[in-house]
């Protein structure tokens, strides 16, 4: 047991419900940690193992501070700081655990950074043009996400798999892994069971005005960038000193890279790394504002032209929420200055899927026509709409097991021999096929097959399916709840504290089979010293070998004033 760690514990004891969050979430303590008191926090905290994983963390200030003070001299504006990271004591100096890691660390010099250069009209438009793709590629990310979650690698990156995938689509994928994790950061998506899902914000910000989405983008990169970037009004150090942030991480050369080349996508600096207008504002901690980036970005538009081929064609970018809610209906085939979309009765069948009707369909198709509504197309719809809910799906009550019934007796035939639906093991009973499998998994198989599927519930009322329901924004959750961690901590705080730390020591000590120098209160109100090779602890008294007598002793714990252990 270290001796250094009472000082900590009667810190931590004393300290206040937020200050203890503030501690136990920047060493990324979990909650289910199993500390039963403060001695066992201070003794985990003060452990080399943990102790190495907060140093890389310091901020280039906070490290020059921290050798500053293990050189014995005053750490400055970071005393606080570093006190509050459980790594300087009180009185400003390191804990004796920390001063072994930090021998041979040293910290760059401060290197003189000129303050940012205003870009140029054309670097400007440059950026602006970048602002825009990113935005316009990450929507697509997240609508791709919405029906088909990204399978991810154990460190978090997309699979090779589904960047393929990606490519096939035309999607830049050299780009993705750098656009989700500024759609992680926004709490746009969010990886749940090894899959990266849209979150339940996305929905919103797909359907804002680019302006708005950039907006929420550069807020939230911002908002979220490591503590060493940060300056204390909320904006950002000049990029060109991001690389110095934190010298004690080896990761962080790499991770400031990311950040950069996230900030270029975002347009926050131009190719030449001058500053456009809109980034200042950011960067000084300010309200963001696109209105700058707006005057660059081309001018959206609510019509389209619908085709006697199926197709539309927007003559400009699509205000976002009527690109969303097309692109329900129809499938994207271009995207540029002009996009153009197909209908097939395959996405016309998902828009009824997703709660679309016939007249909700036509009504909106109608209203943002420059073309009246064609008469293939009015057909396409009208046909899928009779098609639709031809197969329904149900629980039967008294068996449980999933129903399959359809007024097409020949349909029901061809799903029975179905090959495709051979796993779901379907069998004819009474003019319907039942099947123990659930039957949200026999809708899907049923969809994946092109069957007009629909689920009915116990009232017979069809309800709206999602197939990949959105994952909860990791943005409203914010971090792991510690309350109860911090309660029990406290429930263990008793009013002896140097009673119940004695009482670690000695057991300690006894599993260690340690030396101990132990002072002992004597009846007649005098102490003695004792040297003792501790053996045993139990019923309140402590056994060990009198060195210097050669014999066994047994003292009442109670009477014990202190004790330490001897160095071999």
């Amino acid at each position: 047991m270290s001796t250094h760690a009472r000082p900590l514990a009667d810190w931590l004891a004393a300290a206040s419900d937020d200050e203890l969050s503030h501690l136990l979430r920047s060493r990324r303590v979990r909650p289910d940690v199993g500390w039963d008191d403060f001695f066992d926090a201070a003794e985990s905290l003060l452990d080399s193992t943990s102790l190495a994983r907060v140093l890389p963390d310091l901020t280039a200030d906070e490290a020059a501070a921290l050798l500053r003070a293990a050189a014995g001299e005053d750490a400055g504006e970071q005393r606080a700081a570093l006190t509050a990271l459980a790594l300087l004591r009180p009185d400003g100096s390191p804990y004796p655990p920390v001063l072994p890691l930090l021998e041979g660390r040293t910290t760059p010099d401060a290197a003189v950074v000129p303050d940012p250069v205003p870009a140029s009209e054309p670097a400007a438009a440059h950026a602006a043009e970048r602002a825009f793709t990113t935005v316009a590629v990450l929507a697509d990310l997240l609508l791709i996400a919405r029906e088909s979650p990204f399978a991810l690698l154990s460190g978090g990156a997309v699979s090779a798999g589904e960047k393929r995938r990606l490519a096939e689509t035309g999607m830049p994928t050299e780009i993705v892994d750098s656009l989700l994790d500024i759609a992680v950061h926004a709490g746009l998506a969010a990886a749940v069971d090894r899959r990266l899902r849209a979150s339940s914000s996305a929905d919103d910000w797909l359907r804002s005005s680019v302006a708005d989405r950039w907006r929420v983008l550069a807020t939230s990169f911002r908002d979220t960038l490591p503590s060493g970037l940060r300056t204390t009004n909320g904006g950002w150090i000049p990029i060109p000193a991001w690389p110095h942030a934190h010298p004690w991480d080896p990761s962080w050369p790499d991770e400031s890279a990311a950040l950069r080349e996230e900030a270029r996508l975002l347009g926050l600096i131009a190719e030449d790394g001058s500053e456009p207008e809109w980034t200042a504002g950011l960067r000084r901690g300010d309200v963001a504002d696109p209105t700058p980036l707006a005057r660059l970005l081309p001018a959206e538009v609510d019509r389209i032209f619908l085709q006697n081929d199926l197709t539309a064609i927007a003559p400009g970018p699509l205000q976002p929420a009527l690109d969303v809610r097309l692109r329900d209906i129809a499938t994207r085939e271009s995207a540029a200055q002009a996009s153009s979309y197909r209908f097939t009765p395959e996405s016309v069948a998902h828009a009824f899927i997703a709660g679309e009707t016939e007249e909700s369909i036509l009504e909106f198709l109608s209203g943002i026509s420059l073309t009246g509504i064609p008469q293939p197309l009015g057909y396409l719809v009208s046909q899928t709409a009779q098609r639709h809910g031809l197969v329904r799906i149900s629980t039967d009550d008294e068996t449980g097991r999933t129903r399959i019934e359809s007024t097409d007796l020949h349909l029901l035939q061809t799903m029975a021999v179905d090959q495709s639906l051979r796993p779901l093991g379907l069998t004819a009973h009474v003019y319907s096929l039942t099947t123990r499998v659930s039957r949200e998994t026999v809708y899907w198989a049923l969809v994946d097959a092109r069957y007009p599927a629909t689920l009915v519930g116990a009232d017979g009322a069809v309800p709206v399916r999602e197939r990949h329901p959105a994952a909860p924004s990791p943005a409203a959750e914010g971090g792991a709840d510690l309350s109860a961690l911090i309660a029990r901590l406290r429930s263990h705080q008793g009013p002896d504290a140097d009673a119940a730390w004695l009482d670690r020591e000695l057991e300690a000590a006894v599993r260690a089979r340690a030396v101990l120098r132990v002072t002992v209160g004597m009846p007649d109100g005098s102490t003695r010293e004792l040297v003792l090779e501790a053996t045993g602890i139990g019923g309140g008294r402590l056994r060990g070998r009198d060195r210097a007598a050669d014999v066994e002793r047994t003292l009442p714990v109670s009477s014990i004033r202190s004790a330490s252990i001897v160095a071999p």
